[in-house]
């Protein structure tokens, strides 16, 4: 019995407003790997390069979480998440060897690992419209969640460069910033790569 690599995910092939440019085989090609190895890179590079000026404690999600759905749009299979997380860490762990000045704290490089799993998890089994909004909501919020706690420990070990705010003066915002800003990252994310409800053909098909 052969196990499909990266099998198509039927939910998010059929709400994905970029299925016109995926592959309905059983294995992913080359080409696919490839893209989803370049949304990870490109997760990376935003995260690392792309500042928004929002000065909001979380608001790197943003940065990471957009190519990564991006991503699953374009090649919506089972595991899509978790090749272009592990592209992007392999890309900031490079960047920060070779540029020790890109901008990624342990917070941030954690969720920015961690958001494509989590992703992959959220929506394992979404078929579509407010389940499948809420799976990537819920990935944002998680991979935020976990960078908090990276970055409230790191604060508290004294581990963070010299001028970072203290732990007392960052703690109360981030923690409910941090929350919200993974949590509308994922959410919008999906709104712009996914449609809201199946076409009337499939519904009817599927009921």
């Amino acid at each position: 019995m052969r196990v499909a690599v990266l099998a198509l995910h039927d939910g998010l092939a059929k709400a994905s407003r970029l299925r016109a440019i995926t592959s309905p085989a059983e294995r992913a090609r080359a080409f696919e790997l490839a893209l989803l190895v370049a949304c990870g890179g490109a997760a990376a590079a935003a995260s690392a390069y792309l500042d928004l000026r929002l000065r909001v404690p979380g608001h790197a999600i943003l940065r990471a979480v957009f190519p990564m759905v991006l991503g699953l749009a374009a090649v919506p299979r089972r595991g899509a998440g978790t090749v272009m997380g592990a592209s992007a860490l392999l890309t900031g762990v490079g960047l920060r060897a070779v540029v020790p000045a890109a901008g990624f704290s342990l917070g941030a490089l954690a969720s920015l690992t961690l958001v494509g799993p989590f992703l992959d998890l959220a929506v394992r089994r979404a078929r579509g419209g407010w389940r499948l909004y809420t799976g990537f909501a819920l990935a944002g919020l998680a991979a935020n969640l976990v960078a908090f706690f990276i970055r409230g420990g790191a604060k508290m070990l004294g581990l963070e460069h010299a001028g970072a705010r203290p732990l007392s003066e960052w703690l109360l915002q981030a923690s409910v910033t941090y929350a919200i800003c993974g949590l509308l990252a994922g959410l919008a994310s999906g709104a712009i790569w996914f449609q809201a409800a199946r076409p009337r053909k499939q519904r009817e098909a599927s009921g």
